[in-house]
């Protein structure tokens, strides 16, 4: 068995954890009283992620290892780690992975796959204790991952987004307007644009956002970017050049915004910036790439669900 010297477990809170046992939030509680819809699956799928974490670290104790707990809640970096575990689905992975860098492994456990999406995950409930066996032992594959690095008016705010961008007005009701430039291969181009925002990101978050607003699906393999304007607004008689596109290695993508509540938000809602009118964004391949277990290339492997 290879020697692990430290695992960190980086364990998502359950919207039932955080609303109801927690916050003990009355209307929840009264919609679960009543049978509403809306909370039918919210008690089970809490259910399933605490005996999966559960499974999870009695797995970790059988095998030896020496492990810490985290909440996604937790911001920390994570240094000294041999390998990154995480309980919840491909958001949890994604939260864990702004705190690892290229060098640590990680491996995802979906915690419930009757509700999550777990594109990511190398493991579910029930099958846990097996992966995590085979992932101490070497015997998972190793797949790195190119992440994105997004700089704001020439700083870096973030070089490990795994999924994507999305940059857009504060509002989701008003127009977005900013002037796009798309570097690549020695040319340049570039355009005014008004839409709904954009997406941009790397081969890992092709399947997500990017394929729903009609982009490509790209190798896992491949170190492009890729940008989709989602519900263009075109002027009659106009013609929009820059829909979609890709950026390879050496390349990038400016944006300048052109709103007075533009926001930009990173793999998901949580991470979040303000973007004041005249900030330029830049987004480029990252050199912190991630180290995923169990996971194959795209071409003829897993695909996300929809």
């Amino acid at each position: 068995m290879t020697v692990v010297g430290e695992v960190v477990v980086f364990v998502k809170q359950s919207s039932y954890r955080r609303l109801v046992l927690e916050r003990k939030d009355s209307r929840i509680r009264t919609l679960l009283s009543s049978k509403s819809p809306a909370t039918r699956h919210l008690k089970a799928t809490h259910e399933d992620h605490e005996a999966t974490t559960r499974e999870v670290l009695d797995a970790l104790e059988r095998l030896g290892t020496r492990c810490s707990v985290r909440s996604s809640r937790d911001a920390a970096p994570i240094h000294a780690a041999d390998l990154v575990v995480t309980v919840g689905g491909d958001g949890t992975l994604l939260l864990a992975s702004h705190h690892v860098g290229p060098d640590v492994p990680i491996v995802g456990i979906n915690s419930a796959p009757k509700t999550s999406v777990g594109f990511f995950c190398a493991g579910v409930k029930g099958t846990a204790a097996r992966t995590l066996a085979t992932a101490l032992a070497g015997g998972l594959s190793r797949l790195r991952l190119a992440r994105m690095q997004v700089e704001r008016n020439g700083d870096v705010i973030s070089s490990r987004v795994l999924n994507e961008a999305l940059f857009c007005h504060a509002s989701p009701a008003a127009t977005s307007r900013y002037l796009l430039q798309v570097h690549s291969g020695g040319r340049e181009r570039e355009e005014d644009q008004r839409s709904s925002g954009l997406w941009i990101g790397p081969a890992a978050g092709s399947t997500a956002a990017q394929k729903s607003a009609g982009g490509d699906v790209l190798p896992l393999s491949s170190r492009d970017l890729q940008y989709v304007v989602r519900e263009p607004y075109t002027p009659l008689g106009e013609v929009f050049r820059l829909k979609k596109g890709r950026v390879c290695a050496g390349g990038d993508i400016t944006l300048y915004n052109k709103m007075h509540e533009a926001k930009l938000f990173l793999d998901g809602h949580q991470r979040a910036f303000d973007v004041r009118y005249g900030d330029e964004l830049v987004m480029r391949v990252s050199d912190e790439s991630l180290t995923i277990l169990g996971m194959e290339p795209r071409s003829g492997g897993r695909k996300r669900r929809a």
